[in-house]
This record gives C-alpha cells, structure tokens and sequence, in this order.
C-alpha cells in the first residue's frame, strides 16, 4: 500500500510540471520514501532467464519449444551428424570389400554363347581330308559356321586371393573399431555442446542477478550521498561496477546465443532454435574405481581395437605380395554346344559335350615389380607395428589422466559448491556492514565479483566433471 501511495503521489508531481524537470527531484524523493524496502533487501533475488531474441536470434515461433535431454541430443546427433556418417559410410563399403575378395575364392559360373563366320574356301567339305585340296582360310576355326554356347565354371586359386580376404576381414575389424571410436566421439562433442549450453544459461542467470545487484547498491549509494553518509567517490564506484555488470550481462547473452547455435547445429537436419535444454547437472554420475577402469579400457578400447586390425591388415598385405611370387592356379570346365550346327544333334551326332583347362601360372621375370610390392608391404607392416605398441602406451597414459582428470573434478565439486555459498553469504553481510557505515565499498565491489565467480566455477566444474566422463568413456565405453 505504501508503494502504490508513493505512486500516486508521483504521477500528480510529473502531471503538474507538464514537463520532465522534476524527475531527478522526484526520483530522490522516492528513493527516500522507498529506503525500508531497500535496506531490507539484502540476498540476490531471483531472476528468471530470458532469451532476447535479437542477441540469440530465436526465431519468432509461438509453440511450445522442444525439450530436448542429453540422450536426445545424443540420438539426433547421430542421424545428422556428417562426420559420424562417414566412419558409416566407411564400415559399409569395408563389409563390401569382404564380400568381393570371398567372392574372389569361389568358384564362379557364367554362361558363354557366340557364333564364328569363316568365308569358306570354295572347296566341299570333303576336300579337308585329302592332300589335293586348297588350305582353307582361318585354320584354327573349327568350320565355315561354328556355334558356341556353353556354361563355364571357373576357380582361381593363389596365395593372394586366399590373404586379400583374409585382408578385407582384418579391414572390415578396422573400420567397425573406427565406427565405435566415431560413435564414442560424438558423445564427447555433443556432451560439451549441451552442457555448454547449460552452463551458458546459468552464468546468464549469474549476470543477470549480478546486475540487478549492483544496480541496487547504485541506488544505495546515492541515497546514502543524499543523507551525507558516504563521499561522491563510493557513488562514482557504485556507478562504474554497475556499467561493468551491464556489460557482463550482455557478454553473457552472446555466449548463450553462441552456445545454442553450436548444439543446434549438430541435433537439427533443420535449422531450428526453438528448442530447452534440462539441467541434470545437479545430479553427477557416479565415477567406478580405476581398477573396474582399467580392466574395461583394456578389454573395450576401439582405438586399441583398430590399431591391433590395422597391423593384421598390413600383414595380409604382406602374404598377398608374397603370393605375387608363386605360381597361381586356375581351372576352368564347359558343359554346352561348340558345333557347327546350332542344335543339341546333328545328323543323330550329340553336340553336348563339355571340356576342361587347367593352367599353371608361373611368374619368371617382370624387372622387380612384385619384389618391390612385397618390399612396400613389408615397410607397411613395421609402420603397423609401431602405431600399434604406441596406442598400447597412450591407452594406459589416457586411462590414467582421464580418470584423473573426472576424480579431481568430482572431489571439487562440494568444494566449489561451498565457495558459491559462502560468497552469497559474505555479500549479504557486506552489505549490512556498509549500510551500518562499517565497510568501504570496495569490499562490496570485491563480495560481488567473487560471488559472480564463485557461481560461475561452480557451474563450470560440475560441466566439467560431465565432459570428464565422457572422455573416460571413449576409452571404457558406458559404465
């Protein structure tokens, strides 16, 4: 009732002057009139985050906005993300190349059919068996007209067929080892993404109670100078720390913005901003002992997966040169018509009959290609075998820093929880100690910056301790 008689009486003031001269002398009064109300405020109010569409650039969309959780953010990530689809796109086209080189040991069946013209030498048929005959032209055809249609059956059978499938396996191993590190990786990138966003909208929060803060020991201060209590100096400091927060609050804003544009980016194949985000921040996960650690790391890693894949490939390669300098093997077997009438008989004469070839390749000199293949394979396979004994050294390193790492973020969690309180709780006392003329106010500028950094490390740390486990978990997978 007292606010609404102080803004009546404020109304009747500013209508009398038909003018704007008396605001300053009408805002002094209020602030006097007003002194109880704001001596009793002492504790950060509540402020509720806003999103100004023009900082943001949140589309103007009337509906509800899509609640989205870490676990969704995960699954559209994963239908959107191009990156992700690549280490897919790579495992199908692995799974085909295992498909082929197994088709390569098999024996394959086709079915051959042609018809060979010969101009005819002019002569009857019967001349072909005696010695006074013409030579008929193109002597290794069988006849004038000769018809062939026949089913083929052909095997191949090298030591470079039998290791290029055996390549393609060890290949195929390889690429599903990078799809899961793909997979485990995109956990990280949207992990930090969402909370970022989480993170964002609380120092946003932060700010905006920091402002409205220092706006009201603005207003404090210069009621204070009013009444001769404090010097000009603490209403110019007053001033300056409240400006800073205003910039603050709009550094803030940007980042937010920042932050919804970048998970935005990766959940949408649409671009859309009309999205919330839930803060879970409040409830961590718990973090396994190392041991537990440890032993999944060992047993789950991809990227040990895919180096231990990648040396067996580079060793197939190796057998597969190798096979480029022993003999090679083929059969082939016909079953059909090679005659010179297209019928299944001719003059009561079957023309059904099938043959056989069997070749030996015997590879003798060709200036040293295959030796040099082999040579390349070779220094493939001990480029492998380095790659795989440092993935062995850096498993164990990143299992123990990052478990260091998500330890030491939980430990100090409470700590930081603790800080942000204690802040909260010397700010209010400051305040009470230089409205009673017992601190300067610098020691109010001081309580409200910590405050501010204390809720924002405390904010970051508990993001921090969540983007701690999803690094572990790329090593361990979930747990």
């Amino acid at each position: 009732m007292r606010i609404a008689r102080i803004d009546s009486a404020a109304r009747k003031i500013v209508l009398s002057q038909n003018g704007y001269k008396s605001v300053g002398a009408l805002f002094t009064m209020v602030l006097l009139l007003a002194s109880p109300v704001l001596f009793a405020q002492t504790s950060s109010p509540e402020v509720t985050i806003t999103h100004p569409s023009g900082i943001l650039g949140v589309s103007a969309d009337n509906s509800a906005p899509l609640t989205i959780t870490l676990q969704d953010a995960l699954e559209r990530a994963r239908a959107n993300d191009p990156s992700f689809h690549s280490a897919l796109t790579d495992l199908g086209v692995a799974r085909e190349d295992r498909v082929q080189s197994r088709a390569g040991l098999l024996p394959s069946v086709s079915y051959n059919n042609s018809f060979v013209y010969t101009e005819g030498s002019g002569q009857p048929a019967a001349c072909a068996i005696t010695s006074t005959c013409t030579p008929s032209r193109f002597v290794a055809n069988n006849g004038v007209h000769e018809y062939i249609s026949q089913a083929n059956v052909h095997q191949s059978v090298s030591l470079s067929n039998m290791a290029d499938y055996r390549r393609s396996s060890a290949a195929l191993a390889q690429a599903r080892a990078k799809a899961e590190i793909a997979t485990r990786g995109l956990v990280v990138t949207v992990t930090q993404a969402y909370y970022g966003l989480v993170v964002a909208q609380r120092k946003y929060a932060t700010a905006q109670r920091a402002s409205t803060e220092a706006d009201r020991f603005q207003k404090i201060s210069q009621k204070l100078e009013n009444g001769g209590e404090v010097a000009h100096a603490d209403v110019v400091k007053a001033n300056i720390q409240a400006q800073q927060q205003r910039r603050d609050l709009q550094e803030a804003q940007l980042d937010m913005g920042r932050s919804r544009l970048d998970l935005a980016v990766l959940i949408f194949a649409d671009w859309n901003q009309n999205f919330s985000v839930v803060d879970d921040l409040q409830t961590p996960e718990p973090l396994p002992a190392f041991a537990d650690v440890e032993v999944a790391g060992k047993k789950n890693n991809p990227e040990l997966r895919a180096a231990l894949a990648a040396f067996s490939v580079a060793n197939h390669q190796v057998t597969a040169a190798w096979g480029g300098l022993l003999p090679s093997l083929s059969v082939d077997y016909f079953y059909g018509i090679d005659s010179n009438h297209f019928a299944i008989r001719t003059d009561g004469v079957r023309n059904l009959g099938y043959s056989a070839v069997a070749s030996l390749q015997i590879p003798i000199f060709n200036w040293g290609g295959d030796r040099s293949k082999l040579k390349q394979a070779e220094l493939r396979r001990d480029q492998a075998r380095i790659e795989l004994t440092h993935e062995q050294r850096l498993l164990l390193s990143h299992l123990q820093q990052f478990y260091d790492e998500a330890s030491t973020a939980r430990s100090e969690m409470d700590s930081l929880s603790s800080s942000a309180e204690m802040a909260a709780e010397s700010l209010r006392l400051t305040n009470l100690r230089y409205q009673a003329g017992e601190s300067t106010v610098l020691e109010i500028v001081d309580a409200q910056n910590t405050l501010t950094l204390a809720r924002n490390a405390f904010d970051d740390g508990q993001a921090r301790y969540r983007v701690a486990l999803a690094n572990l978990q790329t090593l361990t997978g979930s747990f």
